[in-house]
């Protein structure tokens, strides 16, 4: 076997792991990353964020289509050609891949195919096709991702029970869709299919769908879900999931107990993801785990000396691909010496890609009282802003959560149009420790939408102009 040293190892090609090797190979540290599938990218890219985001793109531009009368635009009969929005669903992500092939290139990051096992004492073995090798580094960064969590006793099945692998592969759009999980991929899965024809009944165990929101976010989403007839259902239970002939069925039982047989042709499971922590060689190391996930400092150290962890493996912070990435930057600017400021869980933004859309960053209204702050809210309706009608998109809301005594912003939740891109400004503003007086005094461009993030933080006080 051969050995070939490093200054560093990166054991996976996700957002966390190509940024952190890429930053690695800026800082001039000697670095490979190791990969087992054949495309670079991870599940975020391949098989996640980025088709996911595609295809609610194709959603949002056929609705157009649909509903462009109000406009003076006239599309007769309008066809949706399904194999070809998942052509170009698949181009963007080949063409992303590639795009982080080249950037590993650039940064002289060498790339290694194959599946990586820790040896401990720094070593690494990579079994591919070729062989085994084993590498040697003095740091080694764990980005090995997770994947969907399966409901007891079932399996993925192509042809009617799937995972977020297996429905980004559908060639055909299906009449009915049943998606057990309320979280950020079922309700963007059951936006995505509603808007593409499909019958779509989510089901959620817990009282509210996305769960970590603010509970107005959680209410103002299923308001509007129910208003686009999908069928929502919280409080219940979905059991005696069984394959048919014509696809699945299953009993649902309600919040009230009532129970009914549901025939769906395809049912997603969306009831989260699991780290991928096992058969990577953690029981020849010390690194500690806590219900599977890894355990780190505030520099992502293991306990293992030289070994880090980021991402969706990380103990304590969310599965999102922007959290693996300042993860990355942590733990390569701490192996090259470099400062870096910790994750501070408080100014993570979350964004959902349903209609209408969702962003949020910091603590929700319960949270912040339930810390002991004074709250003060500040809300804004997107009915209120002229942009917003000229996009005609006016649901949802604007909501800011702050501290009474000193106007410290403690959260923002927004739903509405292009929520995802107006959290930018709350993250910007919270980070740099703004308060709500210093955002009532900063000047938004009209008509924007993001004039209506300056309104949410006049109506703290009572001084919102358009509503």
């Amino acid at each position: 076997m051969k050995k070939v040293p490093y200054d560093l190892i990166v054991i996976g090609s996700g957002p966390g792991g190509y940024s952190a090797a890429i930053r690695a190979g800026q800082y001039g540290l000697k670095t490979a990353l190791v990969e087992k599938q054949p495309r670079l990218g991870g599940t975020c890219l391949l098989v996640g964020c980025i088709p996911t985001k595609a295809l609610l793109q194709t959603a949002e531009v056929w609705q157009r289509f649909l509903h462009s009368e109000d406009q003076g635009l006239y599309c007769e009969n309008p066809r949706l050609d399904y194999p070809k929005a998942k052509s170009h669903k698949d181009g963007i992500v080949a063409k992303h891949s590639k795009g982080v092939e080249m950037l590993l290139k650039r940064a002289k990051v060498e790339r290694i195919s194959g599946y990586a096992t820790l040896k401990g004492g720094g070593k690494v073995e990579v079994q591919s096709d070729s062989g085994a090798q084993i590498l040697e580094a003095k740091n080694i960064i764990l980005a090995t991702g997770s994947e969907a969590r399966m409901l007891p006793g079932l399996e993925p099945d192509p042809n009617c029970i799937l995972t977020n692998r297996e429905i980004l592969e559908l060639t055909a759009i299906p009449k009915s869709l049943a998606i057990i999980g309320a979280g950020a991929v079922g309700v963007e899965f059951a936006s995505m299919f509603k808007r593409f024809g499909s019958e779509v009944t989510v089901i959620e165990m817990l009282p509210r769908v996305v769960p970590v929101e603010d509970e107005d976010v959680s209410k103002e989403l299923e308001r509007n879900f129910k208003k686009q007839k999908i069928r929502v259902e919280t409080g219940a239970r979905a059991e005696n999931i069984q394959k048919t002939e014509n696809g699945v069925r299953l009993t649902l039982t309600s919040r009230e107990g009532k129970q009914e047989q549901l025939e769906v042709e395809k049912l997603l499971i969306a009831v989260g993801r699991k780290p991928n922590t096992e058969k990577v060689g953690l029981e020849n190391t010390r690194v500690a785990l806590d219900r599977g996930f890894v355990v780190v400092d505030a520099n992502q150290q293991t306990a293992e000396p030289g070994v880090y962890a980021i991402g969706d493996i990380v103990a304590g912070t969310p599965q999102l691909a922007h959290v693996a990435t300042r993860e990355g930057m942590i733990a390569v600017a701490h192996i090259a010496g470099k400062s870096a400021v910790p994750i501070n869980r408080n100014r993570i933004p979350g964004c959902t890609y349903t209609e209408p859309g969702i962003g949020s960053v910091g603590m929700t209204e319960a949270q912040a009282r339930a810390a002991g702050h004074s709250v003060r809210v500040g809300r804004f309706p997107f009915a209120g802003d002229s942009r917003a009608t000229i996009l005609g998109h006016h649901e949802g809301f604007i909501k800011v959560v702050s501290d009474e005594k000193y106007g410290e912003i403690l959260g923002v939740h927004i739903i509405g149009p292009e929520a995802y891109e107006l959290i930018g400004e709350a993250v910007a503003a919270m980070e740099a420790e703004a308060t709500v007086e210093v955002m009532m005094q900063t000047i938004h461009a009209h008509p924007t939408l993001y004039e209506a993030v300056g309104e949410a933080f006049n109506a703290v006080y009572g001084l919102s102009i358009n509503a």
